[in-house]
């Protein structure tokens, strides 16, 4: 997130490597990013451009978060490939084109982190925020 910021000088000087250390209160910068995303005239206009992009990197860093902070056997898959591991997988929870997934083979559980971002990026989220969501999903499967 850090690494490709825009010009934009509150992206220079809030997504920086200090900031963004995958701590659940570094959430707090990704949810101000994603609102001044949502909310204004630029925002909107990445958002337009680069939807995919947006959702995919910010969907990784929140799922990095959840993942340090859950500390458990929690590792990236590609969707398809947890079909094999996980006969209970719920199709429902696959309602994008984002594939890849958090998943615990011990306990068989997915976490589906680039989804919720592409779905709170669209304007159809159960979360008012992604601190919301972590913190959330954090003490519900640790």
């Amino acid at each position: 997130m850090y690494q490709d910021v825009s010009d934009n000088s509150w992206d220079k000087e809030n997504l920086t490597k200090i900031n963004l250390d995958f701590t659940i209160e570094s959430v707090l910068y990704i949810d101000m990013y994603t609102k001044r995303l949502m909310n204004t005239e630029f925002g909107n206009e990445l958002l337009n451009k680069y939807f995919d992009i947006l959702a995919i990197r910010i969907g990784a860093y929140i799922g990095e978060v959840i993942k340090k902070n859950i500390k458990q056997d929690f590792y990236w898959y590609e969707l398809d490939s947890v079909h094999n591991y996980t006969p209970n997988f719920d199709e429902e929870d696959n309602n994008t084109k984002t594939q890849s997934v958090l998943y615990s083979k011990k306990r068989e559980i997915v976490i589906l982190p680039l989804n919720v971002v592409s779905q709170f990026l669209k304007g159809n989220s159960p979360y008012s925020n992604f601190l919301t969501y972590v913190e959330e999903t954090i003490e519900h499967n640790s």
